[in-house]
């Protein structure tokens, strides 16, 4: 039986372009339907494509990839599914930016040896980097939030008539389905911007007792 070749492609968002991958991939002509490519972060393997994948794989099979973070972030997760593959399915494994990850090759004792040390270095430098751009968009995001950045999507605003559509709720007359219908929120929107409101009501009362003072 001939030696099927897959490839699999990763990009963390849907954002991101995933070209210089399938560039990457081109030249060992692989057929479409052998081609799985996923936009979703590496710290799991619990991936929609990678699991279809990984359950196609047969003995002799070989699956490329561009590089070891593209196959995943997490150490310990990388380790665990390439020693599946390469020893439970026995299929094999070829990294193009790293020669000696290649278990097509070299399959002595010290081919295996120096394999899995440059596995084990390779997938840990690539957990570090993970965590070490976690820690920098962490804090980007407390230096913004210090200088007054807010993060997330505008608010709705209330509409016009919305005391007098609010009355008609603590009447009664509609439920809280209705009233978010009626304001063209979410039931989850509306409960959060009556809250709002209470505080800015308080705050109102407040200052208007402070005034009369």
């Amino acid at each position: 039986m001939s030696q099927r070749i897959f490839g699999y492609i990763r990009t963390s968002t849907a954002e991101q372009h995933d070209d210089r991958q399938r560039i990457a991939l081109e030249p060992y002509a692989i057929p479409p339907r052998n081609l799985y490519a996923d936009r979703i972060s590496g710290k799991t393997f619990d991936r929609p494509a990678y699991n279809r994948l990984v359950k196609r794989l047969r003995p002799g099979d070989l699956l490329i990839v561009k590089s070891i973070d593209r196959l995943g972030r997490n150490y310990a997760d990388i380790i665990e599914q390439w020693g599946y593959i390469t020893k439970s399915i026995e299929a094999d494994i070829k990294v193009l930016d790293m020669p000696l990850l290649d278990t097509s090759y070299g399959k002595d004792l010290l081919g295996t040896l120096i394999s899995d040390l440059v596995l084990s270095i390779l997938s840990f430098s690539s957990q570090l980097e993970r965590e070490e751009m976690l820690r920098r968009q962490s804090e980007g995001i407390a230096a913004a939030k210090a200088r007054g950045v807010t993060f997330g999507r505008d608010a709705l605003p209330l509409p016009e008539n919305f005391k007098e559509l609010h009355a008609l709720w603590k009447s009664g007359e509609v439920n809280a389905s209705g009233l978010a219908a009626l304001c063209g929120f979410s039931r989850r929107t509306l409960f959060k911007r009556l809250q709002e409101q209470r505080v800015a009501d308080l705050n109102d009362d407040v200052y208007a007792i402070i005034l009369m003072k």
